[in-house]
């Protein structure tokens, strides 16, 4: 995040000047040092008088722009970035068509339109990386759904995905689940963590479910909201994967990354929602999560995002924050980006055919 914009522009395969103000910070400094090297001798300063120092003020610039061109710290900067930035095949058909002003206007005076411009490009990128995208949780139904997403929180969808096998066996329907021992459904649930409040929440929500909507998952947003554990996060997990209804879901993935890009400055999840929704036509809104949820897992990390195997490292303004030599950024990879199997044991079969692995069951190797 506090890379500058600049020295990703240039290294995107740009060759304009910088901008005013960061010239001003880098070249200051430099064309004070390169004016004895120019041939300038202090006796010859001396003898200039104050004439000599106006013209010498006026070839500054020029001599910054110079200093800048040769040896100066930020055009090493830039050129360091050039190389990773087209190393990924995807990455180098991005920086061709890349103007420059859509990343360096990131910096802070982006227009509505170029920004707007920009997040679409993204997600067009990142479709076509992520073909396969999907719910990485393991789901035949709404029900399985729902108690799958409620089981996700604090925990890895592989997690919850090698639990839910054993309690979807024992317990198939809401009613089933409402009328379950606590205790025999809190031994299922163990290995998810916080397993004492999450079969609090899932026997809770089986009895609305059973007492309030005829043992059926409702497909709208109110009425899902108002299950126990269900938030809005969960309920448009459910709408857009169980009834096709469009909806972002705003994880942990997804607010790093959009803040990243920066589509927004808000931290708040209903705040996200509210302005990443308005980038987008409603009808993208759950492949979008999908795409942005699955680069986060793969290449964009928390702690030390994979920049320099990044498809879209040309349109991201935190270039830089992760490792960007090439060969470092590959060994990052999780996932099938990183020749490991997925979360899901039992995977859409266009994941498979794409040369997705599914994951093994709880306590195998």
């Amino acid at each position: 995040m506090k890379e500058e914009p600049t020295a990703r522009a240039k290294g995107a395969g740009e060759e304009k000047p910088e901008p005013a103000g960061e010239a001003a910070a880098g070249g200051t400094g430099s064309a004070g040092k390169t004016a004895p090297a120019g041939g300038t001798s202090p006796a010859e300063k001396a003898a200039a008088g104050p004439a000599g120092k106006k013209k010498a003020a006026a070839r500054k610039p020029a001599s910054a722009g110079r200093a800048t061109a040769g040896k100066s710290a930020p055009v090493r900067r830039a050129r360091a970035a050039e190389k990773p930035l087209a190393a990924p095949e995807k990455g180098a058909a991005a920086v061709k068509g890349a103007p420059a002003r859509t990343v360096a206007g990131t910096a802070g005076n982006e227009s509505r339109t170029a920004l707007v411009r920009r997040a679409r490009r993204i997600n067009r990128e990142l479709a076509e990386v992520y073909p396969y995208a999907h719910p990485e949780l393991d789901f035949e139904n709404p029900f399985q759904l729902v108690v799958a997403t409620v089981l996700s929180a604090q925990t890895t969808d592989l997690r919850v995905n090698q639990t839910t096998p054993a309690l979807f066996a024992k317990y198939p329907t809401p009613e089933d689940l409402a009328a379950a021992n606590p205790e025999e459904v809190e031994e299922i649930l163990r290995p998810t963590g916080f397993f004492r409040a999450k079969t609090k929440s899932v026997i809770g929500l089986s009895k609305v479910l059973a007492e309030e909507f005829g043992g059926e998952v409702p497909g709208r947003l109110e009425d899902l909201v108002k299950l126990p554990g269900v938030g809005r996060k969960t309920a448009f997990v459910v709408l857009g994967n169980a009834f096709g209804r469009p909806g972002i879901t705003v994880d942990t993935h997804f607010q790093r990354l959009v803040r990243r890009w920066r589509w927004t400055e808000e931290t708040d999840p209903d705040k996200i929602e509210a302005a990443v929704g308005a980038l987008f036509p409603k009808s993208d809104w759950t492949d979008l999560s999908h795409h942005v949820i699955w680069h986060g897992r793969r290449i964009c990390h928390a702690r030390k995002p994979a920049c320099g195997a990044c498809p879209i490292a040309p349109l991201c303004p935190a270039y830089g924050e992760g490792e960007t030599d090439p060969e470092k950024a590959k060994k990052l990879l999780k996932y099938e980006k990183g020749g490991f199997p997925g979360q899901r044991l039992k995977p859409p079969q266009a994941y498979l055919d794409a040369g997705g692995r599914p994951a093994p069951p709880l306590g195998a190797g």
